[in-house]
């Protein structure tokens, strides 16, 4: 007997506005950060003071700042309100645009890229979100926000250099403080006013939860890796870009490589996703990623057969990188205790951001020591290290999160409530925090009995 699905429920005018306004917000915040990406490396060099490692800490500087911030952030924002600290972080973010444009030497670029990132407003952003919406469709809002920072990205590879091009990098960051503007304007007149804020465990961090989070061995692994695929990211683009133009390709024409190469490795990752989510074969293909990440990294090193091979291990890159950038938030929510995928997903988030830094810093410093090739080397070979280190990762079940509203009632119901939750078809772990009114559950929905659910999460007792 076939058991009912899970409910799909639709999003309330107001939750839609909420979802579509702050997946706005973070896409023009994250636009403005990565526009100097692809052009940076270039443009940089006639700068006074400009040196590689100068350069690579420029680019990487804004990852410094947000990995320090972004969690105290969102904690304040519990304190003094969502949409206080996002105003204060996009106000930081667009003075940092202003000192990086008028900046005279790359020392100034480089306080303005820490000051653009110290407006760190992701925590605050999710946390927002979580206050807007119900636990039913959460998730999809939460995505609609991870998606448009996936469309900045490839909106800043290509548009980047093209902007390079025409108003250089001082009108870049000009246009990046303008970004910055539009999303106050969108936080003023789109986002509504949540009625009360409360901490949500499954969208933000819990002070009290770091420490666990912080000794699980398969999180922190997670941890590291996204730091690792961060890292080489940045370093990436402190040598492509100077890469092509050896291949004769002019630096307003790089979007020529990168459109293709992005819209190609988008495609080319999906089977792999769909090998790992819906064919229960996460670690095989996570491995597989790293590996070829690897065998790039090297072919980049080793091989140098024209611009045609280079566009071609771009590619490769990419779709390792897409298909890594996918699946390690998907391990995160698979991995975490129930009641503390907020709380994981923020030291996540802070250790991706830390990764940028130390890229820049790490490929600026080997690409001053030791030249363009040595980037590829050094970070060919952290890749190795990364796929040893993941080698003995668990293959995670197919469990999803599932946030349940109960009734009100005392501790000891509670209990009891949670013991009978354990037992319904499909639930393979739940935690009942009375005082929230709220049961944070993983669930397998291939066998889940809903109907059952429904009827123990009516009432706690």
């Amino acid at each position: 007997m076939r058991r009912p699905r899970l409910p799909v429920l639709p999003m309330t005018g107001s939750e839609r506005r909420a979802a579509v306004g702050l997946a706005g917000i973070f896409a023009l915040r994250m636009l403005g950060l990565f526009l100097i990406l692809p052009v940076f490396a270039l443009y940089a060099r006639g700068m006074p003071g400009a040196t590689p490692l100068l350069i690579g800490i420029a680019v990487g500087a804004y990852g410094l700042t947000q990995a320090v911030l972004q969690i105290p952030f969102g904690m304040l924002s519990d304190l003094i309100g969502r949409k206080p600290v996002i105003f204060g972080g996009l106000i930081l973010f667009a003075l940092g645009s202003l000192v990086a444009a008028l900046a005279e030497d790359i020392g100034g670029v480089i306080a303005g890229r820490a000051l653009q990132g110290s407006g760190a407003i992701a925590a605050a952003v999710m946390a927002l979100a979580a206050d807007l919406t119900r636990e039913e469709i959460r998730t999809h809002a939460m995505a609609s926000i991870g998606i448009s920072i996936g469309v900045a990205f490839a909106l800043a590879l290509v548009l980047g250099p093209m902007l390079g091009h025409w108003i250089g990098l001082v009108g870049i960051f000009w246009l990046t403080a303008g970004l910055a503007v539009g999303g106050m304007l969108i936080l003023a007149l789109v986002v509504p006013t949540p009625d009360r804020s409360s901490v949500h465990r499954d969208a933000e961090p819990v002070a009290s939860q770091l420490g666990q989070v912080l000794r699980t061995r398969e999180l922190v692994r997670l941890d590291l890796g996204v730091l690792i695929l961060h890292m080489m990211m940045t370093s990436l683009f402190l040598v492509i870009p100077l890469s092509l133009v050896e291949q004769g390709l002019g630096a307003a024409h790089h979007w020529w490589v990168y459109l293709p190469v992005l819209l190609l490795s988008m495609g080319a990752m999906v089977p792999f996703i769909i090998q790992a989510e819906r064919r229960e074969r996460m670690k095989p293909v996570f491995l597989g990623a790293v590996l070829v990440l690897a065998l790039v990294l090297a072919g980049f090193y080793l091989l140098d057969a024209g611009l045609p091979s280079l566009v071609l291990f771009l590619f490769l890159f990419f779709t390792a990188f897409n298909l890594l950038e996918a699946t390690l938030p998907s391990l995160i929510s698979k991995l975490a205790p129930a009641d503390a995928k907020g709380t994981a997903m923020g030291v996540f988030a802070t250790s991706q951001f830390a990764g940028a830094f130390g890229g820049g810093f790490l490929g600026g410093w080997m690409h001053q020591a030791y030249g363009m090739d040595a980037v590829f080397l050094f970070f060919a070979a952290i890749a190795v290290i990364w796929f040893l280190i993941a080698r003995s990762m668990v293959n995670p079940r197919p469990v999803s999160n599932q946030v349940v509203r109960i009734g009100s009632g005392t501790e000891a119901e509670g209990a009891d409530l949670q013991l009978r939750l354990l037992k319904i078809p499909g639930v393979e772990e739940a935690v009942v925090v009375m005082d929230e009114g709220l049961a944070y559950l993983k669930v397998d929905k291939r066998c889940l009995d809903w109907a059952e659910l429904k009827i123990h999460t009516l009432r706690p007792g």
